[in-house]
């Protein structure tokens, strides 16, 4: 770092200054300097243009991945401004690019509302970046500037321009060059640049995937722009364009992935407050001036059938992961009407004198939720938490009024979805109270009780949860040969009747009035759904034991289903495993009294592969080799052989690397919609083997 400072001219020294506290402290401004930090510099960048299109300049922008490691952006905009800005005496770009908390976000009238209003987005890039190229098209002109970690210059370029090319800062004063020139009325933006890996990890690259969903969820809450990314790193390249008209009514039903009980309700509504803010005077002074703001709320819900809930916020196009002053007004306000309605209607709902709490409400709740407001105040320049109070007091007036009108609509549907909801918020109510009575009683019970669990359960000795494991088996023929096959210290053993209930689409009373859901939440013992306590599990390992055939296979799915939608922290925690029982049995003949060798094989192409072997060594074995259909085939030794005993079975553990795709994929595959399930067998027909299928 000192090398690189002792490089700058004097001319450049105050504007350095600032941004040299950025490469010492990239944290402070990005959050990180690893994969995340490059992504949010990477935004930083594009919600600049976004912010053109949202003050109606431009429709268009576009994200390119390139081979050599930059990353470029171009939009569609009004262009960054190539004055001179008289009070620094340098041009517009320059200003923007190498002055933190400079822009046109400051109240100026430049944007109402916008993301970028701290004014060191496109600073705090530059200083991290090896190289960054700015070309502006404007007044009928391209203009075109280069920097080296901040500092502006000359690259001498050959070709395709590179960060390693040899660079000449400017020594008296900066230039802005005129590079082309563009039809009349032609404008916008592009930023190129390489991030620097002397502040950046070696590991750190842009995520696609993070990319796609930014830009999706971008592209939903500015209705008709579009955000094309163009991926040039790998073969062939790639390229996808978002783009929705429905804003985020159709972003709601994008998240949702259950059953709806309530169509997408929107909430709309505005109200203003007074802030005191320093205003920047001609003179350069600031100045503390009351002023007014407006405050537009936008609110996009429904309530589904099931009980996950999905909340997302945003100010000004910007997301706010972790809340605020917004989101508390929102759920505030959400609770007070559900309470209010629950009340009004507790004869028909049997609700007595409980009141239903913030969980019961957001059961099964998707909502978006936007606010735009000028100049909002953050927590930080990562900007995940809004801070200004009066927002707070807005939106709930606006959730208040807006929800009130639906409850009290006299048209048909709403009063049916009314109806449903409050039931379904009932319901969680006394699911609540009924686990949290349940969970009390279970805690004055003695340790040594065993009365609480199934009657079927086969329990191991040990109370080590580090070394006990649970397999569920399938039916009452493989738990006679999993008994004398298992470590009674450490194993128990749980049978199960046929196919469970498929949890995806019943309801969470129907799952806890089913026998084999109930006796496996039962005997793990930690409950299910909200009240699901990870450190109350008795057994380490949840070890799914079915036979090795389609019936097996459905069984184990649904199994993954009750775990995935009721007990979902197992999963998490790597706790949930499948057995891996073998397919084969191959016994090989040995000469004279030397005993035969058994050898057991868990696929076809392991089976053909060992019996080519074989034969390649001049082996025999004996036919038919043995094909095992289920379990309850095997013996006792054989089981523990193969399946059981720690020493030398397989296991495959059941990982939730993505929870929104995995919830896709039970949705897809379990859920209640059939024509998608129905289409994605015949799409997928073509690459089924035959020969895979047991007949």
């Amino acid at each position: 770092m000192g090398t690189v400072t002792a490089e700058y001219s004097a001319h450049h020294l105050q504007v350095l200054e600032g941004l040299e506290a950025v490469r010492k402290r990239p944290g402070m401004y990005i959050g990180s300097n690893g994969s995340p930090g490059l992504m949010h510099c990477l935004w930083e960048i594009i919600d600049n243009a976004v912010d053109e299109a949202v003050a109606g300049n431009g429709t268009d922008i576009d994200v390119i991945l390139r081979d050599d490691g930059s990353v470029e952006v171009q939009d569609r905009g009004r262009g960054i401004p190539v004055d001179v800005e008289p009070r620094t005496g340098l041009t517009g770009v320059e200003v923007v690019f190498t002055k933190l908390h400079a822009g046109g976000k400051f109240g100026g009238g430049s944007y109402a509302a916008s993301g970028g209003l701290h004014g060191v987005g496109a600073s705090v890039v530059n200083a991290l970046s090896e190289r960054l190229d700015v070309e502006v098209d404007r007044d009928g002109k391209t203009y075109a500037m280069s920097f080296r970690r901040g500092e502006p210059g000359r690259f001498a370029d050959a070709g395709e321009p590179r960060p390693d090319a040899p660079f000449t800062p400017f020594a008296d004063g900066s230039e802005l060059r005129v590079v082309g020139k563009v039809r009349k009325g032609v404008n916008g933006t592009r930023v190129r640049y390489w991030a620097d890996r002397q502040i950046f990890t070696k590991d750190a690259a842009f995520q696609l995937a993070d990319l796609e969903t930014r830009a999706r969820q971008t592209a939903f809450l500015v209705p008709g722009l579009g955000i094309r990314i163009t991926d040039k790193r790998a073969e062939g390249g790639n390229e996808t364009l978002h783009r929705y008209e429905g804003g985020i009514s159709e972003f709601v039903e994008y998240l949702a992935s259950d059953a709806p009980i309530t169509d997408t309700w929107r909430l709309q509504g505005s109200g203003t407050f007074h802030e005191t803010v320093p205003v920047l005077q001609p003179d350069g002074s600031m100045q503390a001036t009351d002023v007014e703001r407006e405050c537009a709320v936008d609110v996009a819900l429904r309530w589904g059938t099931g009980y996950d809930t999905t909340v997302r916020s945003f100010v000004n196009i910007i997301a706010t992961p972790k809340g605020g002053t917004h989101q508390q007004g929102f759920e505030q306000e959400l609770l007070k009407v559900i309470r209010a309605q629950v009340a009004a209607n507790a004869r028909r709902l049997k609700s007595g004198s409980d009141k239903p709490e913030k969980d019961d409400v957001l059961a099964g709740l998707t909502a978006v939720l936007t606010v735009t407001v000028p100049e909002p105040q953050f927590e930080g320049q990562t900007k995940e938490v809004l801070g200004t109070p009066a927002v707070r007091q807005i939106v709930s007036r606006v959730v208040g009024k807006e929800l009130g009108e639906r409850f009290s609509s006299t048209k048909r549907d709403d009063k049916n979805q009314a109806s449903q909801l409050l039931d379904k918020v009932v319901s969680e109510m006394k699911a609540r109270i009924s686990a949290r009575a349940h969970k009390e009683t279970q805690r004055r019970k003695s340790a040594l009780e065993s009365s609480s669990l199934p009657v079927k359960l086969v329990d191991c000795r040990s109370s080590d949860v580090s070394q006990s494991e649970m397999f569920i088996v399938e039916g009452d023929s493989a738990l006679g040969t999993a008994k004398l096959a298992r470590d009674s210290g450490h194993q128990a053993l749980l049978p199960i009747r046929g196919k469970i209930l498929n949890v995806q689409k019943a309801s969470v009373s129907d799952m806890l009035g089913n026998a084999e859901c109930a006796a496996i939440i039962q005997s793990i013992g930690a409950g299910s759904g909200r009240t699901f306590d990870l450190t109350q599990a008795r057994y380490g390992k949840i070890i799914l034991m079915s036979d090795a055939d389609v019936d097996g296979a459905h069984i184990r799915t649904l199994l993954l289903t009750l775990f995935f939608r009721y007990m979902r922290p197992l999963v998490e925690a790597g706790r949930v495993y499948a057995a891996v029982p073998p397919l084969h049995r191959v016994i090989v003949m040995n000469p004279g009294s030397k005993p035969n060798e058994t050898i057991y094989t868990y696929s076809e192409a392991e089976l053909h592969g060992l019996l080519a072997k074989l034969t390649k060594v001049g082996k025999r074995w004996q036919e038919p080799v043995q094909r095992y259909k289920g379990l309850g085939e095997m013996d006792a030794d054989q089981l523990a052989t193969t399946t059981m005993d720690k020493r030398g079975r397989l296991l495959r553990r059941v990982t939730l690397a993505d929870a929104d795709a995995a919830n896709e994929v039970f949705e897809l595959l379990m859920g209640n919609d059939v024509a998608p399930r129905r289409e994605f067998i015949i799409d997928s027909s073509d690459r089924l083997s035959r020969e895979s299928i047991d007949a």
